[in-house]
């Protein structure tokens, strides 16, 4: 389990409708379950049932992680009241809104560069993963997601590359670089295991041996 914050962007799509009331909505997928996604010195899973309704407690939208600026919606505990609706399926987790492009100039903004296909991609942050690893001994293993503690955020985002994950100009850690201590951790235990499968056959060979030695005086003995 990483104690840090992590950050995953990608490509997908995002639509704005307008609406009879002349209102515009947005719709998009945040996350994707089972997708194996390069991003650099490992591939990646987001399994299914990592995200539960629980860890969507308190979920902003924002525009490319700014949380200086205000919220172009919220969703808290996903009740009906709030202004952004989380849909959890076999897929992964997509979200519906009403943007308020009347009161805020982000919401705007954002509406418009949906219109023109500038805005491309989401992206989302989660905070304590727990994971799981698979080709440890290889140079590309890959990291299969199966719990997080709170998701905090979704965004609409610019660039939507998966390798474009550090934030630390927002004073957030480095999100990849917490997946690489959660990967030599894994790595690092894994050896450990091993060396104490080999020691305990090493030690049953030897047991082995020696009861064979004594078998065989036995016999010497009784010839």
């Amino acid at each position: 389990m990483t104690d840090r914050v992590e950050i995953r962007s990608f490509d997908c799509e995002v639509n704005a409708q307008e609406s009879k009331e002349g209102k515009r909505t947005l719709t998009g997928r945040a996350i994707v379950f089972g997708q194996k996604t390069n991003i650099g010195p490992f591939d990646e899973v987001i399994e299914r049932g990592a995200i539960t309704p629980e860890v969507l407690k308190d979920v902003p939208l924002l525009l490319n992680h700014n949380q200086a600026g205000i919220p172009l919606a919220r969703s808290r505990n996903n009740n009906e009241n709030s202004s952004m609706q989380l849909i959890l399926d076999d897929d992964g987790l997509s979200f519906k809104t009403t943007l308020d492009t009347a009161n805020n100039m982000d919401s705007r903004a954002l509406s418009s560069a949906v219109d023109r296909g500038d805005i491309s991609g989401m992206s989302f942050m989660m905070l304590r993963v727990k994971d799981t690893w698979e080709n440890l001994k290889s140079n590309h293993p890959l990291r299969h997601i199966i719990g997080v503690e709170r998701i905090g955020e979704i965004s609409a985002v610019t660039h939507p590359a998966y390798a474009q994950t550090s934030i630390e100009s927002r004073g957030i850690s480095n999100s990849l670089e917490s997946a690489l201590e959660s990967l030599e951790s894994a790595r690092a235990e894994a050896m450990a295991e091993e060396r104490k499968r080999k020691a305990a056959a090493i030690l049953a060979l030897r047991n082995m041996g020696g009861k064979n030695h004594d078998d065989g005086r036995t016999e010497r003995e009784r010839s």
